[in-house]
């Protein structure tokens, strides 16, 4: 069942559950972008394909909002915004305290490697930035809000196990990490300007399960 949280002619804003890969990969299962899809098939009993243009995409691991283009014109004006940072993207995370500052700015070049789908800071790769501020600490644990400013591939997992500070429950670069935890990391708030009026829009989501409600 697809959780709409706003939908027009030209938008479809979402949230994503987690563990959901945003278009088909080689895992073969089920994406959100064909739940979506047959979700407006059904509504609006359309034959045959439909259109929907993926704008963003948040890594399969990882829940919350996101927004998708119901039509062409629609998805290049949106595209534009993610080109030139006025499609703002906000999350939150909980990460491993160690003495996490309150609020701090992170810059860093990602390199990707294509075979094993992982990345590392290297001078050879691409800018990434981002701003975060403290919300609350619990015992070994601390939950951040994140500016996200560029969006490369894993950058938040990345830029903050980096530092010491590594995403609860992520399988890939927290070492401590438990099999079978869902990475702490939630897309919360979207803020875009509508492709059509120009007017800004901010849509958000909420988030609980482990370890959010712990905070």
């Amino acid at each position: 069942m697809i959780e709409v949280l706003y939908e027009d002619n030209h938008l479809l804003v979402v949230n994503k559950p987690i563990n959901i890969p945003m278009q088909e990969d080689n895992s073969k299962d089920e994406d959100f972008l064909s739940m979506c899809k047959d979700y407006l098939k059904v509504k609006y009993q359309k034959p045959g394909n439909v259109y929907l243009g993926l704008v963003h995409r948040l890594d399969r691991p990882v829940s919350g909002v996101c927004v998708f283009a119901k039509t062409s014109k629609a998805a290049s004006r949106l595209s534009k915004q993610v080109q030139e940072h006025t499609f703002k993207k906000t999350y939150l995370a909980v990460v491993t305290d160690n003495n996490i500052k309150d609020v701090d700015h992170y810059e860093d070049y990602l390199l990707k490697d294509q075979k094993t789908n992982t990345v590392k800071i290297d001078k050879r790769g691409k800018l990434a930035i981002l701003d975060y501020e403290l919300l609350k600490r619990n015992d070994n644990l601390a939950l951040v809000k994140i500016a996200l400013k560029t969006g490369r591939s894993h950058q938040i997992r990345v830029q903050f196990s980096s530092r010491n500070h590594a995403l609860w429950g992520d399988q890939r670069y927290n070492k401590q990490a438990k099999v079978g935890q869902q990475i702490a990391l939630h897309a919360y708030s979207l803020e875009l300007l509508h492709p059509i009026t120009n007017e800004k829009m901010v849509f958000t989501s909420n988030v609980d399960r482990k370890p959010f409600n712990c905070f």
